[in-house]
């Protein structure tokens, strides 16, 4: 392995299981804002040991993310130095503010574990609600740097050299909101089904039901409501990356040929050097709509554009089709579940839907990972879209390919841990958090 493909193949692992990490990290805490707020009104002691239960999962989550963002940040200067150096003026301003959000979590979180039968109950919750708010800022914030990878701005390029620095430009550049609200939904999405999986698999082996089932209902209704949204925020999306990263766009589609009435393709083998797509599904003029709102404008392909400044097209494209077929998968489970919560309450005790839920549990996180793909590998050959490549970005160390094999098992190693800490927690719940002999049977609620 060449150090240059080593250094980009541990910065693709880091951010892989980061990403993961970070996204339940962002999520979890609403949950158990939700079900502490739930105690707080109806006295039900089931919602007490469900705050308390996911707060445990929560600190897990925040160490875990916390170790393999640190990392990241040492990765960022010892493997891209160049890029650090011209980027770092720029666009360090999210990730100054990520930081003092990371502070605001973390001291919140202390008072949240350790305030229980301590505190006032209203600031209690209170502190569980900032440890959400603060960990889905430290998100936003650290999509706001990718944004600005993707459509730089805040800065004049004048003869190899950064002037006119304006952090507040880059930090909100134009692809800042489109991004962050299309991973906000997708944390939400794959936290929510993920957490609602493993309730509803308890449920169906008919363990400690009703504590599960009310743990199942808050899971799966944020995540229920977050993949109907998804697809409207992945249009914002999709249409901000066909205006500003036209090869990005062509290669999720495997748009080899501008053409009026530009057609969408689902599914497919591309051919790149024939220039052609095998066995897919085309519908002419629906990319054409979904750019432009109607059915006639041709959308720039891939043959408008130099092929030194083209991404890979096969793995993009291949990665957007997964991203986008699991996100239609969710968001059917998502809509089956909001028909039984309003018109067909007794399909929530129906085996089939909870199942439904069981097989969704890896999809958002797999989804998450196709989408970021998306993002990263779209953007190649560039670093900084349009201003640097990432050829001219990497570390002259030489090496580098041991690092990548360390980090590997560094990471294999913590992913281990949490797997292991995680179902310790769900084997505890019986000694811990329901003992109640009511709790014992299924719930007809």
């Amino acid at each position: 392995m060449d150090d240059f493909l080593a250094a980009r193949s541990q910065m693709a692992l880091s951010l892989g299981f980061h990403i993961i990490y970070a996204c339940i990290g962002m999520v979890m805490p609403f949950f158990m804002a939700v079900a502490h707020y739930r105690w707080l009104k109806t006295k039900d002691v089931n919602h007490k040991n469900i705050a308390k239960a996911w707060s445990k999962g929560v600190a897990i989550f925040f160490a875990t993310g916390a170790v393999s963002g640190t990392i990241l940040s040492f990765e960022l200067g010892l493997l891209w130095p160049k890029f650090m150096q011209h980027a770092g003026p720029i666009f360090g301003m999210p990730f100054s503010l990520e930081g003092t959000a990371f502070f605001i979590e973390a001291i919140a979180l202390g008072f949240f574990l350790y305030g229980w039968e301590r505190l006032n109950p209203l600031f209690h919750w209170f502190t569980g609600v900032v440890v959400g708010v603060s960990g889905l800022a430290s998100g936003i914030l650290v999509v706001a740097a990718n944004a600005w990878m993707n459509s730089p701005a805040g800065f004049d390029y004048i003869n190899g050299q950064y002037t006119n620095i304006d952090p507040m430009k880059a930090m909100f550049n134009q692809a800042w909101l489109p991004e962050a609200l299309h991973m906000t939904l997708a944390a939400f999405a794959s936290t929510g089904f993920a957490v609602a999986g493993v309730h509803a698999l308890m449920i169906v082996r008919k363990r400690n039901v009703v504590f599960h089932q009310q743990a199942f209902k808050i899971a799966a209704g944020f995540a229920a409501v977050a993949a109907l949204l998804q697809p409207l925020a992945g249009d914002v999306a999709a249409k901000s990356v066909a205006k500003r990263q036209p090869a990005k766009l062509a290669a999720m589609e495997a748009y080899f040929h501008t053409q009026p009435a530009s057609p969408l393709v689902i599914g497919g083998i591309p051919d790149v050097k024939a220039k052609k797509v095998n066995y897919g599904l085309e519908i002419p003029g629906m990319l054409s709509f979904l750019v432009y709102d109607n059915f006639h404008q041709p959308v720039k392909g891939l043959d408008q554009i130099p092929e030194k400044d083209q991404p890979p097209i096969a793995v993009t494209h291949y990665s957007f089709q997964v991203m986008v077929g699991l996100g239609m998968f969710m968001m059917l489970v998502g809509v089956l579940y909001l028909i039984a919560v309003w018109f067909k309450k007794h399909w929530l005790n129906s085996n089939w839907l909870l199942r439904l839920f069981i097989v969704a549990i890896p999809t958002g996180f797999i989804a998450v990972e196709a989408g970021w793909m998306v993002t990263e590998i779209g953007r190649q050959p560039w670093i900084i879209h349009g201003v640097m490549r990432t050829a001219d970005a990497v570390t002259p160390m030489p090496g580098i390919a041991w690092s990548f094999y360390v980090f590997t098992a560094i990471y294999i190693s913590l992913s281990i841990v949490v797997v292991f800490l995680l179902y310790r927690q769900i084997k505890m719940v019986p000694q811990l958090y329901d003992k109640q002999p009511e709790n014992l049977t299924l719930s007809q609620s």
